[in-house]
């Protein structure tokens, strides 16, 4: 940073004529003396600068762009006031505006470009600043929210999420809060985009409180704007995506896998926390994000209040009241940090009025007496898992993508969690002798039934029966409809 200042900053360096060389010097001592007078003169350098009049300063800084003047104003509390001067920024406010109104003929913030330049004073402090970041983040978003438009037609989901969301720099953090009220935030460890949903792991090392120590978890996501400055946080802001009280989750929170080192818990849908065996430590947790308004939720919000999703009304399409449902589409994907183990999509799926029953809306994708559906999955069932120098596998246990779209191709039940399957003690089809499993999956929207065999003689799970299971309720609001 001080070297940014010299080059910036060098005429006003003082010019000094060097001295002759003594007839007889240490080998070590010249480059000893060499550092230490280039630490010297940086030094001095920069306290020449802070003597300087601030009307010579402020013409100086008025050249620099958004960027450098970020930069400079983490260099001192001098530099701080001077680079965060409100005339500053408003010239950087205003010409980004008109380089942005070049590029696009209608500007949304005309109205300001031409106060401008007559409300430097009439705003507070730091107002410009922050309007220029902020128009530069809703620029970018309007510039790359068009490349979510391509749907997938496997998926239903915007083929190029993952994109878009590298490019916004859009990134996720993990604040841990324990009963003393300390806080630590956490960015994750690494991360796994797979075609529906983004699953992100936090390792423990030391960093967070034991697991009956914890006494709130909350899920940020962050966006900053990219600015050329390195080794500086860059501007941005925080998000709030999901907060758990972990006093009430304690008894609710369901064990669904383990291995011989750590134990799974679920908190809710789409988040687990590793426990070490061994002890009550945190050894990961872990959090399954789905693409679905992904963006909007992780990036719209404020600090303290999540975003919240606009309500839609499908129009009512009811030619056959007693036809129910029709149209839909289902699409189920199941894998691990190592491979994708399913993923299908089931067009045309449907429910006649007269399958509704205790509150939920039956809509079958796979038959367990149509042999023709029934899928083989590319591998077992198992969650590997790695923390620092250790790791495991979590046997019968996985992440699964569920995206439910209604008979318009909207987004209707989303789902991204870790499951776990179990073993059934009742066959479910005698056209199969291997042993049954069931995997489950419940929320207050829905339910998905998957029902998996193993053929001995394959070596391989075969899915013989899949549905999904919708609330009455969430249907009836979505269409105005009384089922």
């Amino acid at each position: 940073m001080e070297g940014a200042v010299i080059r910036i900053l060098n005429w006003s360096r003082p010019v000094q004529r060097m001295a002759e060389p003594k007839a007889v010097v240490s080998k070590m001592r010249p480059a000893r003396t060499w550092k230490r007078a280039d630490k010297w003169s940086r030094a001095s350098t920069v306290n020449s600068v802070e003597r300087l009049p601030s009307e010579i300063l402020m013409k100086i800084l008025s050249y620099l762009d958004a960027a450098a003047l970020f930069s400079m104003s983490h260099i001192n509390k001098l530099f701080y006031q001077l680079a965060n001067n409100d005339a500053l920024w408003n010239k950087i406010y205003t010409a980004g505006l008109i380089k942005r109104k070049k590029r696009e003929p209608i500007c949304a913030d005309e109205p300001l470009l031409k106060t401008a330049a007559t409300e430097v004073q009439d705003r507070a402090a730091g107002y410009w600043r922050r309007r220029h970041f902020t128009s530069v983040a809703a620029y970018e978003m309007n510039k790359w929210k068009s490349n979510l438009r391509p749907i997938s037609l496997h998926t239903g989901m915007p083929s190029q999420t993952e994109r878009v969301l590298s490019n916004l720099h859009v990134s996720w953090e993990l604040t841990v809060s324990d009963q003393s009220g300390r806080q630590c935030t956490l960015e994750p460890s690494r991360s796994q985009f797979c075609e529906t949903c983004v699953t992100l792991w936090w390792s423990g090392g030391g960093g967070l409180p034991n697991y009956g120590q914890i006494s709130t978890l909350q899920l940020h996501g962050v966006r900053r704007i990219a600015l050329n400055c390195p080794g500086l946080k860059k501007p941005g802001w925080r998000c709030l995506m999901a907060k758990l009280d972990m006093e009430a989750l304690a008894e609710s929170a369901q064990v669904i896998g383990q291995d011989r080192l750590v134990e799974l818990r679920l908190l809710q849908p789409g988040i687990i926390v590793g426990v070490w065996r061994d002890s009550s430590s945190v050894a990961f947790v872990m959090v399954t994000l789905h693409f679905h308004r992904l963006l909007e939720r992780s990036s719209q919000g404020s600090s303290v209040c999540p975003y919240v999703e606009p309500i839609f009304r499908s129009p009512f399409d009811d030619i056959d009241p007693e036809y129910g449902l029709h149209g839909y589409q289902l699409h189920v994907a199941l894998y691990n940090s190592a491979c994708t183990i399913m993923s299908r999509s089931f067009p045309q799926i449907f429910c006649r009025r007269t399958q509704i029953s205790d509150g939920l809306i039956q809509l079958p994708a796979i038959s367990s007496t149509i042999i023709s559906q029934h899928t083989r999955l590319s591998s077992r069932i198992n969650l590997p898992w790695s923390c620092e120098a250790l790791q495991g596998t979590v046997k019968n246990c996985c992440i699964m993508s569920l995206t439910l779209l209604d008979e318009f191709k909207t987004p209707f039940w989303c789902v991204g969690s870790p499951v776990s399957m179990e073993r059934e003690k009742t066959p479910v089809s005698y056209d199969y002798d291997g042993k049954h499993f069931l995997i489950h999956y419940c929320d207050s929207d829905g339910q998905l039934k998957m029902k998996l065999v193993w053929m001995k003689e394959q070596k391989q799970l075969f899915v013989i029966s899949l549905v999904a299971y919708v609330s009455v309720c969430k249907v009836n609001r979505h269409f105005n409809r009384n089922y």
